[in-house]
């Protein structure tokens, strides 16, 4: 196959959705339908009778939830689809938000019953600004929840999406007999006990006297009103309006039950786009470009606890990336061949001999990589719009086992180059301080620290506001650490950090030197 013809065949995609609206048990789903496994984990009530397999770490399991970005790859109908199954929980959104970089589109997940949430917002947001194509699924049509159309509303108002239904519900929670789907013009019918079934029937009229049969009159009556109703409001589907970012295409369904999943993946996988391109510092990068070029956008330490394996996550912007071939680290400025590069099914991993753009890698690093890194074939490129956020919550790290001081420093080494948690050591006394966007953040680090690293730690509260990154020129900001010594910081590359103890305390700064400029976030 070409190297064209491989490209076109990629789809590469995030999930985002509010926590408990049915992500993960989606991309089961989806992985269900793409044959890449045997049988779908079921996340319930926090408890699991089978661990999902995009929830494979251990606190993943107790907890129920997502709380790192995971990556499954597989081939559909002549396709190759990358998933890019992230966490909703808000206390883990920097992670999402970093992978929501390497994707090329996303599947905006949202329950029923609770409609737009705040995460998904946020999320939205996040994709909006950078014009990604965005698909809508509103699960759990078995439940009894909002009115379809009042759903249509409320996801143009809170999320500012124009939508386009492309199928329609019919009925709802124990009264749901199916979903006609009017991008296909066929009629899928719900029946609870054969979940891995789907029924298709076609039905090309509405009119046709064989949908009163199916679903009887009075279902059949509503069908028809609602859909005409919905053409004469929302605008035919215009592929080229969704890969601008500017329509985003519904579907209904029950992801617990496979249903109208098959349909979601079989229209993404027609409209959604190839590898798009990526911009950096001094030029747009095409992912036709023969030459290889990708950027780092996770690091996840101990993938097996068992090695103490750690890999850095590229994305293949263009090129053929292949293994055991010379490629530049350009922060480094110096020559790295990786001799096994492996490909994703949640924690499992397969050695590849090459990749194509669109593609996420994993590559074994000792130390080599951090967020942000460009890999290309000599050109000194720096993919742009990685960003790392300031922390929302702080407390000092401190060692609760004398005798585990190495495996401590050690296993918040390497847990910060994550990047899902931020560590600061004061200039006046080097004690530390863990920054995190959430408090349930504290509780993982606390958790991997103890079985991963078998080290222990505790926390203290510390009063800060808000941490910045300052720059400005270089006798300011002398004199501005001179002056704010108690709240000096540096970050884990070395960079001085102010840890306002209060918002006068910053503001107070900010006007008393103007030529010093206040970061709030910090491009990687």
């Amino acid at each position: 196959m070409s190297f064209t013809s491989e490209i076109a065949r990629r789809r590469t995609f995030g999930i985002v959705s509010h926590p408990d609206a049915g992500k993960t048990t989606l991309t089961e789903k989806l992985l269900l339908f793409g044959g890449a496994i045997q049988e779908a984990g079921a996340v319930k009530s926090n408890k699991i009778k089978k661990a999902a397999t995009s929830d494979f770490m251990e606190i993943e399991k107790q907890r129920g939830i997502s709380v790192a970005t995971s990556v499954m790859a597989f081939e559909y109908k002549d396709k190759k689809i990358n998933i890019l199954d992230t966490p909703g929980h808000k206390d883990f959104a920097e992670d999402t938000y970093r992978t929501l970089t390497a994707v090329d589109s996303a599947i905006v997940v949202i329950d029923v019953a609770k409609g737009v949430e705040a995460q998904t917002e946020k999320l939205v947001e996040v994709c909006r600004m950078r014009d990604t194509p965005m698909m809508v699924f509103i699960n759990k049509l078995d439940r009894v929840g909002k009115d379809a159309f009042d759903l249509l509303d409320e996801i143009e108002q809170k999320l500012h999406m124009k939508v386009t239904p492309l199928s329609w519900p019919i009925g709802m929670g124990p009264d749901f007999k199916g979903v006609y789907n009017m991008f296909e013009h066929k009629l899928n019918i719900f029946r609870a006990n054969e979940k891995d079934k789907e029924n298709f029937i076609e039905i090309k009229d509405l009119d046709d006297p064989e949908l009163n049969e199916i679903v009887g009159d009075d279902y059949a009556d509503t069908l028809r009103e609602e859909v005409e109703l919905l053409r004469g409001v929302y605008p035919d589907f215009d592929n080229q309006d969704y890969l601008d970012g500017k329509v985003s295409p519904v579907f209904f369904g029950s992801a617990v039950n496979n249903f109208g999943v098959n349909e979601l993946l079989d229209c993404f996988i027609e409209i959604a786009p190839p590898p798009l391109p990526k911009p950096t510092e001094t030029r747009m990068v095409e992912p036709s470009e023969k030459t290889f070029s990708g950027f780092v956008f996770k690091i996840h330490a101990n993938m097996d606890p068992n090695h103490r394996s750690r890999l850095a996550f590229v994305k293949v912007v263009s090129g053929i990336f292949e293994r055991n071939k010379n490629y530049l680290h350009v922060r480094h400025g110096k020559d790295l061949k990786f001799s096994s590069p492996t490909a994703f099914m949640a924690d499992k991993k397969d050695i590849i001999d090459e990749a194509f753009p669109g593609d996420i890698v994993g590559i074994p690093d000792n130390k080599n990589f951090k967020i942000g890194d460009t890999l290309t074939e000599g050109e000194e490129l720096k993919f742009t719009g990685i960003p790392t956020f300031s922390p929302e919550q702080f407390k000092f790290i401190e060692n609760a086992d004398p005798m585990k001081a190495k495996q401590l420093n050690k296993g918040v080494d390497q847990l910060m180059d994550e990047g899902v948690a931020q560590l600061f050591t004061l200039e006046s006394n080097g004690r530390k301080i863990i920054g995190t966007v959430g408090a349930l953040q504290f509780e993982v680090i606390q958790h991997r620290l103890l079985h991963e690293y078998g080290a222990k730690c505790r926390y203290e509260a510390v009063p800060v506001h808000k941490a910045c990154w300052i720059t400005g020129p270089e006798k300011e900001i002398e004199k501005f650490k001179k002056e704010r010594h108690r709240n000096m910081a540096t970050d884990k590359s070395g960079n001085p950090v102010f840890l306002a103890d209060s918002a006068f305390a910053l503001q107070l700064m900010q006007d008393k030197y103007p030529e010093i400029k206040f970061h709030f976030k910090s491009e990687i």
